[in-house]
């Protein structure tokens, strides 16, 4: 199970929202703490935190791993977070609850000087978009925290610009790096960790179509309800497309599409000699859509 932690910033407009803050962004608002399943966009674990709020990871991820666990996640659990949550904290506490982890980490002199360190001829091309060219090297990077000696694997991507105007403004190979304690191969690694990007989606989703883009109230706990229940909306949609097979399991489910097309009915309940009718649009394209997805979860056996 691959987890994707992430924060986004929940603008808000006044000075009367309780503990919104300007936070790195230099935007007013909240900065709430977003856990999501990779596979199914779901949201396993959300928090309210204030604006200008950069902590309580740590604790989030204790609970978000405990949640999962009761909930019968047996397997393996893999979390996936971009730089602004490294740090050896964070692994370590992962290490303790068994959870495997894919961290980008921030280009400070030590990792600056690991990657320099690696030889030319181990840097790996691999496939890039038009105009440019990327390559891949892992390093095992050498750190003391805390007095004590730490190696974990650096696995590092470095692209740069190939057309000829852009290349003279940019010419030099720009570095992302991340660290891990999975075994994969170089460049499947590289793919598996590049997937951590799709959480971006998930979260404009909650904002966009579960109504977390905006947060009415001017009390903070009040907002941090709102969230649970965007979170809920968010899920629920989810879970509707995936028992009614109304959106295919390889796409990604937009809350938009499935209220346009089978929570936004264009029709009336009339009632026809006691028995209640759906009347919709003759032509209505998704009518077949609705009344297969209604049958198939009607269709699902009831919880004893």
């Amino acid at each position: 199970m691959v987890i994707d932690l992430d924060s986004t910033v929940c603008e808000v407009h006044g000075k009367l929202k309780q503990g919104a803050a300007y936070g790195y962004t230099h935007v007013l608002g909240y900065h709430p703490l977003v856990a999501v399943w990779s596979k199914t966009g779901e949201i396993l674990h959300a928090r309210l935190r204030k604006g200008s709020s950069q902590r309580g990871h740590k604790r989030f991820v204790e609970e978000l791993v405990a949640r999962v666990r009761r909930v019968g996640a047996s397997g393996p659990l893999v979390l996936r977070a971009d730089a602004g949550f490294w740090s050896w904290a964070l692994v370590d506490t992962l290490r303790r609850a068994g959870v495997a982890w894919s961290i980008t980490v921030t280009i400070n002199t030590q990792v600056r000087a690991c990657i320099e360190a690696i030889d030319e001829s181990a840097w790996v091309p691999i496939a890039y978009s038009e105009g440019g060219e990327a390559q891949l090297a892992e390093a095992s990077y050498l750190t003391h925290v805390r007095g004590e000696e730490r190696t974990v694997r650096l696995v590092v991507r470095r692209t740069r610009l190939t057309g000829r105007a852009q290349r003279a403004l940019w010419p030099d190979w720009r570095h992302h790096a991340f660290v891990t304690d999975l075994d994969l191969p170089l460049v499947e690694m590289d793919q598996f960790h590049r997937e951590h990007a799709t959480v971006e989606l998930a979260i404009r989703d909650l904002k966009e179509g579960a109504g977390l883009e905006h947060c009415p109230s001017g009390r903070f706990f009040a907002n941090a309800a709102w969230l649970a229940c965007a979170v809920l909306a968010h899920n629920l949609t989810r879970w509707t497309a995936l028992l009614g097979d109304i959106h295919p399991a390889s796409e990604l489910t937009v809350l938009r599409t499935i209220r346009t097309r089978v929570f936004a009915l264009p029709g009336r309940l009339v009632n026809r000699s006691g028995r209640l009718v759906l009347r919709l649009p003759t032509r209505w394209p998704w009518a077949t859509t609705f009344t297969d997805a209604l049958g198939r979860i009607r269709a699902l056996p009831l919880l004893a």
